[in-house]
């Protein structure tokens, strides 16, 4: 079992970090004009800078559960997602980036200390495996989309 456990967190954190079927966050948003961050093309419903924010926001609450019984987790779904189309700045746009791989890398980190099948204490049935894969998934969903904006705008690599 433990080769089997070995071959799995090895796998999820190919997953996490955009292996296989998907390319990762870090190309999704590389070489990405400052400029085009607030745009909605096509009257989509959010702006990249919007979309990059809920998926920090996102991984970041599912974390510190999986970290700690007195996180309280935001307000769904109006403390999940910005209200701004744009970041203020360009420190502020870096600032989330970095915020955005530390937490994953910090997330991945769990993955080798952890019991992926143990309930999280505090949870009602989750487990470091059940939010290995919602992440994945979550940040997976909105990474394509992020790539279908970049290339209604014209930023993407053809």
């Amino acid at each position: 079992m433990e080769n089997q456990t070995s071959i799995l967190v090895t796998e999820l954190k190919k997953l996490l970090n955009g292996g296989g079927a998907h390319i990762g966050f870090k190309d999704a948003v590389a070489n990405l004009p400052f400029n085009l961050l607030g745009e909605k093309p096509h009257n989509l419903p959010y702006s990249i800078w919007q979309l990059v924010e809920h998926i920090k926001i996102a991984q970041w609450d599912m974390l510190k559960f999986s970290e700690d019984g007195s996180h309280q987790s935001p307000k769904w779904p109006d403390e999940y997602w910005p209200k701004e189309l744009a970041p203020k700045d360009e420190a502020t746009w870096n600032n989330t980036l970095k915020e955005i791989d530390k937490d994953l890398k910090e997330f991945i980190a769990l993955l080798d200390s952890s019991d992926l099948y143990e309930p999280i204490p505090h949870g009602d049935g989750q487990s470091i495996l059940r939010e290995a894969l919602q992440i994945a998934d979550h940040n997976a969903y909105h990474i394509a989309e992020i790539v279908v904006i970049r290339r209604l705008l014209g930023a993407w690599k053809s």
